[in-house]
C-alpha cells in the first residue's frame, strides 16, 4: 500500500457523521490521525464524546475534530461547511457526503405532496415548487453531488490530490417498489460516482462509493417510521464500524478510487463490475416486512389509487 494514501495527517469533511456509520468512520479515521470537520443538523450524544476527546485548537498537535450545523441541502450551508474545514485545518484531503435518508414520510414517492386531493399527507415536500423538488433526493444524491463539485472546484484549482468517498447502498444496483426514491437516489449515486472514476489518473483526484446492506444505526432502531422494518434485529446484521473499515480501505487502497463501488455485507465484500453484475446476496436486505408493505402498496393502488 502506497504510504501516500495513508490518512494519517490529513483533514476531512464529513456530513453526516452526527450518527451512524458516518460517525463510525469519522472516530476511525480521528483515531488514524486525521483531523474531521462534521457536518449535519445536530449531534447524539457519542459524537459529542467524540469532539470532546479531540478537541480542535489552532496550531494544536495530534488530530482533532470540529462540528458545523448543516443542512445539507442548503448550497450555502455546504460552501459554509467547507469554508469553515478549510480555514480551521488549512487544507481538506478527504470528503465524504455522507449525510442520507431512507424514503422518510416527509418525502417518499408513495406520499406525495400535499395538495387540495391529497390534504392529510405527511410530505413536506411542494407541490407547487417552481422548480419542484423532492427532499430525499435533495439530501442523497443532489447534495453529494454539489460537495464533490466543491472539493474538486478546491483541489484542480490548487493542484492538489484528493479523495472522494460516498455513503451509498445496494440499492444502487438493485430496486425495490416500496422506496422508489432512495433506489433511485442510490442509482443515480453509483452512476456519478462511476462517471468520474477517471479523474484518479488525470487529475489526482480518487473518487469512490461504499455499498453495504442495511446496517444497524439509529435510522433503523430508534426512526419511528422504521423501526417496523427490523423486527427482532432482523437485518441488521452490519455494524457501522464494518462499513467504516470499508471506507478507510477506499482511502487508503491504490486499486480504488477509479470510480470504485464496493459492496460490504459481514462475511462478503466486492467491487461491483459496471457491466453484468451479480444482484446483491439475498440476505443483504432481509426485511419481510418488505414483503408485506409491497402486497400492501399494490392492492391499495389497485382498489383507491394515489392521491395526488
Amino acid at each position: 500500500m502506497s504510504s501516500s494514501l495513508s490518512v494519517h495527517g490529513k483533514f476531512a469533511i464529513v456530513t453526516g457523521a452526527g450518527s451512524g456509520i458516518n460517525l463510525a468512520f469519522a472516530k476511525l479515521l480521528l483515531q488514524r490521525g486525521c483531523s474531521v470537520a462534521i457536518g449535519d443538523l445536530a449531534l447524539r450524544p457519542e459524537a459529542e464524546e467524540l469532539l470532546s476527546k479531540y478537541p480542535h485548537t489552532e496550531g494544536g498537535p495530534g488530530p482533532s475534530a470540529i462540528f458545523h450545523p448543516t443542512d445539507v441541502t442548503s448550497w450555502p450551508a455546504l460552501s459554509s461547511l467547507f469554508e469553515k474545514g478549510l480555514s480551521s485545518f488549512g487544507r481538506i484531503d478527504i470528503i465524504v457526503p455522507g449525510a442520507g435518508v431512507f424514503e422518510p414520510h416527509f418525502s417518499a414517492f408513495w406520499n406525495p405532496p400535499k395538495t387540495a386531493t391529497n390534504p392529510d399527507s405527511t410530505s413536506t415536500d411542494s407541490a407547487y415548487g417552481t422548480p419542484g423538488s423532492y427532499k430525499s433526493l435533495e439530501i442523497n444524491l443532489t447534495h453529494p453531488i454539489r460537495l464533490s463539485q466543491l472539493g474538486i472546484g478546491y483541489w484542480t484549482k490548487n493542484k492538489l490530490p484528493g479523495t472522494l468517498v460516498h455513503l451509498s447502498s445496494i440499492a444502487g444496483h438493485a430496486a425495490g417498489i416500496p422506496a422508489p426514491l432512495y433506489f433511485t437516489s442510490k442509482h443515480g449515486l453509483h452512476g456519478f460516482v462511476r462517471s468520474l472514476g477517471m479523474l484518479r489518473d488525470t487529475v489526482g483526484i480518487r473518487i469512490s462509493a461504499v455499498a453495504p446492506g442495511t446496517v444497524n444505526t439509529p435510522i433503523w432502531t430508534e426512526a419511528v417510521d422504521k423501526k417496523h422494518l427490523v423486527q427482532d434485529g432482523r437485518g441488521l446484521e452490519i455494524e457501522p464500524e464494518t462499513v467504516a473499515e470499508a471506507m478507510l480501505e477506499l482511502c487508503e487502497n491504490p486499486e480504488y478510487g477509479d470510480g470504485t463501488i464496493l459492496e460490504v455485507m459481514n462475511d462478503h465484500k466486492r467491487v461491483v463490475p459496471l457491466y453484468h453484475a451479480d444482484p446483491p446476496l439475498p440476505k443483504a436486505a432481509d426485511m419481510p416486512a418488505l414483503v408485506t408493505i409491497t402486497v400492501e402498496l399494490v392492492e391499495r393502488l389497485k382498489t383507491k389509487g394515489l392521491d395526488v
